[in-house]
């Protein structure tokens, strides 16, 4: 029986090769294909003369007046001229290049809709194609590649809706469909991709987009049901232990901490997996949740792990978490790829039989020969740099432990509905007291003589710099400043009063933690490095940061370096050095010296350049949406990510009649995608 889960095989001239062709596209069925829509229309209504404009591209109809003239010319090369009689008093002159076989088509008194560029000048249409009819005011341009034209392109998607609109059925439920105003699916894919006019095609592309986000949205869905119903270990935590420990803190905590705090504590105690996303600014406060989540867990018996993703962070975590532990029943321990044979034998026994109670480590922890005794809590730290399989080998660790993830990359709306949808989201929201905004200015290249006496000034009282160029050494694709050349010029204006570092991502690990030690330990009072210090190191007497090109990075990142200093109790200062070459990178520059919050830069930046290069193309988790613009079209994915939650909270919706097509549709792509992947 058809099925829009045919292989668009079926279609007649689709071989092997032009099987292939579409795979490259991402069409491998009939509903691949009528779902590739065009990507923008042609006005293909018929113009009068006087309303043409020059080099407008336009449709004329009207009569062949004279017999067409084929002239030759060049090898393969050849034009087509005729005259096209508008009106009584209008003639247009037309001509195709290297079409010969349109010739066939134009007799003398025939009708004809031509399509083409106008030439004001000449009052001439240079012809482009001959349209069956004027009827069909909307032409659909499909991206296309090498291995296919878009006018294949064209004739197959007609050639599929004539075949198979019978068994297009709605994936929306119709009391959706009729609150928000929604085409059929039928009427939407066709007025997609043959509307009578702009109405037509803006009501259907409205449609199209509320559907593809609405079955992005319900597969989250499902999956954070199963989480919530599936899984789950309910750690019954000392309360009175928890309140000690969080009395023994040295600062009161935040409002915005107590909050995410109890949000934390009531997941960890209910009989359902918690995956939830501890989201804030740099500098709020993240860890210390953190802990009292991982104490709250030790309290109950289990056993919890802290992954940061380098040894540099790791090393950190477990110094602090020692010291904030050291009147407590925890034992920490530390598993990195740094560690040693002999200290690693010694280790695993003691994760296995649950002496050792807090491990903090890297990927190391998630190694085949890692075993916990028995694992209730697991926190991500800076969970974007870990792949889809590392977060889930960590998840596997044990009876699917609670999941903390943290990231100091505040996530817009439009990326904590996409990437994260089937997640919990927790917001630190406030800067603990005593935290001074960080001052940014943007100067230009020509005035870093200035900039210089100002780092020696800072450095007089005590303070240290960070000096950050985005290239290790020098290239001769771009013309960036680089780490290697900055040290020496640093080295040659500083030492021997000051004393200059140098640290990159070409260096051994341990070369790059004793040199972050060193700088910890004011051995170095400037340190020029790359963006290997984006997470790093608190280093409170830090208070100048240096970045050399500002504009070739993202706002994102360049909140993530400025928020190296302003960790202590001394006022702080970031100054951009960037010469940039257009209205978007000026932007940027604007913007940071405008902003501390790491929201609205973090909001910004996705207007600016797009999900993929915020959290890294392979981990930012939104997909490639075919209609949708996740940014611009905000309003209908927060509509359509609460229907899916509405539709999959209501009991029993997946055996609701309004709802089988939708659940026989989410059935068959989820097969689909497994035997891809």
């Amino acid at each position: 029986m058809p099925s829009l889960s045919d292989s668009v095989s079926v279609l007649a001239g689709v071989g092997p090769k032009r099987v292939a062709a579409l795979k490259e596209l991402d069409i491998g069925n009939i509903n691949d294909l009528l779902t590739y829509f065009p990507f923008r229309y042609e006005d293909l209504q018929a113009k009068d003369p006087s309303e043409l404009t020059d080099q407008a591209k336009v449709t004329l109809k009207g009569t062949v007046a004279v017999v067409p003239v084929l002239t030759r010319f060049g090898r393969k090369k050849n034009r087509l001229n005729f005259r096209l009689l508008i009106d009584e008093h209008t003639i247009i002159p037309v001509t195709f290049f290297n079409q010969p076989w349109l010739k066939d088509q134009l007799e003398v008194g025939a009708e004809v809709v031509v399509y083409g560029r106008f030439d004001a000048k000449r009052q001439s249409l240079a012809g482009m194609k001959i349209l069956a009819s004027a009827n069909n005011a909307m032409g659909s341009i499909y991206p296309a590649n090498k291995s296919i034209r878009q006018g294949t392109i064209k004739q197959l998607v007609e050639a599929a809706y004539d075949q198979y609109s019978e068994k297009i059925v709605d994936l929306v439920p119709e009391p959706l469909r009729d609150q928000y105003h929604l085409l059929h699916r039928r009427e939407m894919i066709h007025d997609m991709h043959f509307p009578a006019d702009d109405a037509a095609a803006q009501a259907a592309r409205r449609t199209a987009k509320f559907e593809e986000f609405y079955l992005f949205e319900i597969r989250l869905q499902i999956v954070r049901q199963q989480d919530h119903t599936l899984h789950g270990q309910p750690l019954a935590y000392d309360l009175t232990a928890l309140k000690a420990f969080i009395d023994s803190l040295p600062y009161e905590l935040t409002a915005a901490q107590k909050r995410v705090v109890n949000e934390i504590c009531f997941d960890l105690k209910r009989p359902v997996h918690m995956n939830r996303l501890l989201q804030g600014d740099v500098g709020s406060g993240k860890t210390v949740v953190a802990a009292i989540a991982m104490y709250a867990a030790i309290t109950a018996g289990t056993q919890a792990v802290l992954m940061a993703p380098t040894e540099i962070l790791a090393e950190q975590h477990a110094d602090n978490l020692a010291k904030l532990f050291a009147d407590f029943p925890v034992n920490v321990a530390l598993l990195t790829g740094a560690t040693k044979p002999a200290a690693r034998k010694t280790l695993l026994p003691q994760i296995a039989n649950g002496t050792v109670n807090l491990i903090i480590g890297t990927h190391a922890l998630i190694q085949p020969e890692v075993s916990y005794h028995h694992l209730g809590l697991a926190v991500i730290d800076e969970q974007h740099r870990f792949g889809v399989n590392q977060r889930r080998a960590l998840r596997e660790k044990g009876q699917q432990p609670d999941v903390l993830a943290m990231t100091a990359t505040p996530i817009p709306r439009t990326l904590a509905i996409t990437a994260y949808g089937e997640m919990d989201v927790s917001v630190i929201n406030e800067l603990p007291a005593g935290r001074q905004p960080i001052r940014t200015t943007w100067i230009r290249s020509n005035q870093v003589d200035s900039v210089l006496r100002e780092v020696k000034a800072e450095l007089s009282t005590g303070s240290q710099a960070y000096v950050v160029t985005p290239l290790i050494e020098e290239s001769e694709a771009v013309d960036m400043k680089n780490a290697e050349a900055i040290y020496d010029r640093f080295k040659a204006e500083f030492e021997p009063t000051y004393q200059v570092g140098l640290l990159h991502g070409r260096m051994k690990n341990d070369e790059k933690n004793t040199i972050m030690a060193d700088f910890k330990a004011n051995k170095f009072q400037v340190l020029v490095a790359t963006t290997v210090i984006e997470v790093g190191v608190d280093v409170p007497n830090a208070t100048l940061m240096l970045i050399y090109d500002a504009d070739h990075f993202g706002l994102a990142q360049l909140h993530q370096l400025r928020g190296r200093v302003g960790r202590g109790q001394k006022a702080s200062a970031c100054i951009l050095i960037a010469d940039p070459k257009n209205q978007l990178a000026i932007e940027r520059m604007t913007t940071m010296t405008n902003s501390n919050d790491g929201f609205v830069l973090a909001q910004k930046d996705l207007e600016l350049r797009g999900p993929g290069d915020i959290l890294g193309r392979k981990q930012s988790g939104v997909p490639d949406f075919k209609v949708g613009d996740p940014v611009a079209d905000l309003n209908i994915l927060s509509v359509a990510q609460q229907a899916a939650k509405e539709t999959v909270a209501a009991p029993n919706w997946d055996d609701k009649d309004a709802n089988l097509p939708l659940v026989a549709f989410l059935s068959t792509t989820a097969h689909q995608n497994s035997t891809m992947d």
